[in-house]
């Protein structure tokens, strides 16, 4: 009874490897115990760090650490077969010399212990590939009832290996379908970020070549032009060129020279706002200064030396006593207007006379269509177009002032040999709104030149 107990024991507390007593029994993570020794050789021959039993890789080899409760029942099983050990295991029984393991003589045990041993060496040993100890396989003679035992939990671990390999194999199959997966995701992820990084480069240097091919093309028609007009040139002669010259090229020149020089007097642009403490009482001014129009309402302000008590009128708040200057005013929708510059002296109280020599220099609108220099015997001008927006230029030592209609670039009048000896100021007046007809400000607009 004590030999059945001991070798219950000692199945259980086997090394599968070396078929002994656990030596410093090691736990893998799966769940199988070996030897420390027997299972660091094992992975030490082995290219895959694998459980001998139900063959789970280990992709970081694990660190092996003694399990001490595993360790002291094997310590214990060993003192108490020791112990357990009487003469009567020595005795000599008939048929031949008693067997360590079972009630036989060792003749008879032997072909039970030949049997387990082929039995085992084939369905474990051979599973993990571990060396036959032949000296430990005298530990292995038992019973038929014992050997069919041993066969039958063999066989059970046999299925259990096989299922978890099952399992295993189908971890791997998910592993490796959600790798695929990520790989996949992460793939199209760079090839649609790829397409996007694609098709921008394409797309900026597309709209870079189109410009650069209009640059181009705009360059190569002013040659084209340049060269023409040389030849043209080249072949006439200067005694004819006033003949061969038509109209329309005239017209064009003319344009051309006119819009040059607005260019430049536009470069002389400065802010101008309205001064209100100069401003007729009836007249209402936009809060940054900019527009004024006909209110048709006196107001009650102060009634200082420079206010305009009579007359629609009001100056700007920038004086100049030098220099040139020049500013633009929308006149759009206006039935009449009148607009120039103004010497500081100018009488301010009652009805004023518009002329040089009262120190006035400006033009006007009457009857939506008449337009005039105000000189000292007022000159109508004859405009071809009605224009929307008036630009005033001012050369102070020159002594000139000009107005132009600047969406046409066109010159309606300029003021000539003046004398200028004080302080100029924008004049601006809306006019009387009569009724609502002339209703629309005087609007002081930026002046939109290119150099």
């Amino acid at each position: 009874m004590a030999a059945a107990s001991c070798l219950l024991t000692e199945d259980q507390l086997m090394c599968s490897i070396c078929l002994d007593v656990f030596t410093d029994p090691v736990t893998t993570p799966c769940g199988h115990n070996f030897c420390k020794n027997c299972l660091t050789q094992h992975w030490n021959t082995d290219r895959l760090c694998q459980c001998p039993i139900c063959k789970k890789t280990f992709y970081s080899k694990p660190e092996l650490q003694v399990n001490t409760l595993i360790s002291d029942m094997a310590h214990e099983f060993r003192q108490k077969a020791r112990d357990n050990a009487g003469p009567e295991k020595q005795a000599a029984k008939p048929g031949g010399p008693p067997c360590d393991s079972c009630s036989g003589t060792k003749k008879k045990a032997l072909v039970f212990c030949l049997v387990w041993m082929y039995v085992y060496a084939h369905l474990v040993h051979k599973q993990h590939g571990a060396p036959l100890n032949g000296g430990k396989m005298a530990k292995l003679v038992m019973t038929e009832d014992k050997i069919q035992q041993m066969i039958q939990k063999i066989q059970l671990k046999i299925e259990q290996i096989r299922h978890s390999v099952k399992l295993s194999e189908k971890d791997a199959g998910r592993e490796i379908e959600d790798g695929v997966q990520v790989f996949t995701a992460l793939k199209e992820s760079v090839e649609t970020v790829q397409d996007k990084l694609i098709k921008t480069i394409t797309e900026k240097q597309r709209a870079s070549k189109e410009q650069a091919e209009g640059f181009i093309k705009e360059l190569e028609q002013e040659v084209s032009e340049l060269r023409k007009r040389r030849t043209e040139m080249e072949l006439l002669s200067a005694t004819k060129l006033e003949e061969t010259l038509t109209a329309e090229m005239k017209r064009e020149m003319s344009k051309l020279l006119a819009k040059a020089e607005l260019k430049r007097v536009q470069r002389y642009a400065v802010d101008v706002t309205l001064d209100p403490d100069t401003a007729h009482p009836s007249l209402v001014m936009s809060g940054d200064l900019k527009q004024v129009s006909h209110g048709n309402v006196r107001k009650q302000v102060a009634d200082n030396p420079g206010r305009f008590d009579y007359c629609v009128i009001s100056l700007g708040k920038q004086g100049f006593s030098s220099g040139r200057f020049y500013f633009e005013v929308q006149v759009k929708g206006k039935t009449e207007w009148d607009l120039g510059v103004a010497r500081e002296s100018i009488t301010r109280k009652g009805d004023v006379i518009l002329q040089p020599q009262s120190g006035y220099w400006t033009i006007w609108l009457r009857k939506e269509n008449e337009y005039k220099a105000l000189t000292n015997s007022a000159v109508p001008l004859h405009l071809k177009t009605k224009p929307e927006k008036v630009g005033v230029f001012v050369d102070y030592e020159e002594g000139l002032v000009s107005f132009y209609d600047v969406d046409t670039a066109a010159l309606m009048y300029s003021f000539t040999g003046c004398s200028f000896t004080e302080k100029l100021y924008p004049y601006l007046s809306p006019s009387l709104n009569h009724d609502g007809k002339n209703s629309a400000p005087l609007i002081i607009t930026p002046v939109n030149h290119t150099e």
